[in-house]
């Protein structure tokens, strides 16, 4: 029997030694393995580049994984923003980052998401790339969140769109799950995004803002 297809892509690139020390380090502190996946990892580093995002906001630090992918795709003079619940969460990623050479390319809000992305609204700021990795009940309103906080054309990626198969399931009825249905369905049909999922690993969702309103 095989590998999988996504094991299968995943063994085509050579090793990651940065990467590989962020997912050590998180294993030594004891926090959640769930970094986004290394061929979307490698995909955030694509779209920022190609995208050439110069404000780029993450939602959900953990141990900074995708914050390496995101700043390595960051022009000469781009800054990435990362809200994190907890302060620890943010001072290993910060160390992660700046063990990269891309500390001084990242700041962290730490608190909680929502009222952050709050503030960020009243203070009329504007990113060219979003990533939501973070708790998924607020999905949907993270995603409003970006929308408001979108340049014209910024990107929107979203991690977990699946829920290692809880999405497809009309048996699971939970909080996180319905969330996340309600969050799928707004990325394929709200006139404001031009939208796709993507299947692999645990699902991954892309959506490119049309326009956006103030709240």
């Amino acid at each position: 029997m095989g590998v999988s297809p996504d094991q299968y892509f995943d063994d085509l690139y050579s090793r990651d030694p940065e990467l590989e020390r962020v997912g050590e380090v998180i294993r030594s502190a004891e926090m959640p393995e769930i970094s986004v996946a290394p061929g979307y990892g490698r995909l955030l580093t694509f779209l920022t580049t190609i995208s050439k995002a110069r404000l780029v906001l993450e939602i959900g630090a953990l141990g900074g994984y995708s914050g390496i992918c995101l700043a390595r795709g960051l022009t000469d003079d781009g800054k990435l923003l990362s809200l994190e619940l907890h302060q620890e969460y943010a001072d290993i990623a910060k160390a992660n980052l700046t063990a990269a050479g891309l500390g001084d390319r990242v700041e962290y809000l730490v608190g909680d998401a929502s009222e952050s992305l709050e503030k960020l609204i009243s203070q009329e700021k504007r990113f060219d790339f979003f990533f939501i990795d973070a708790d998924k009940e607020n999905y949907p309103h993270y995603l409003e969140a970006c929308i408001q906080l979108a340049n014209e054309g910024a990107i929107i990626a979203a991690d977990n769109t699946l829920l290692r198969g809880k999405t497809t399931d009309d048996s699971k009825q939970g909080p996180s799950v319905l969330a996340m249905r309600q969050f799928n369905r707004l990325i394929a049909q709200d006139s404001r995004l031009l939208g796709v999922h993507l299947p692999a690993y645990d699902g991954l969702a892309l959506a490119r803002v049309k326009q956006f309103r103030k709240i």
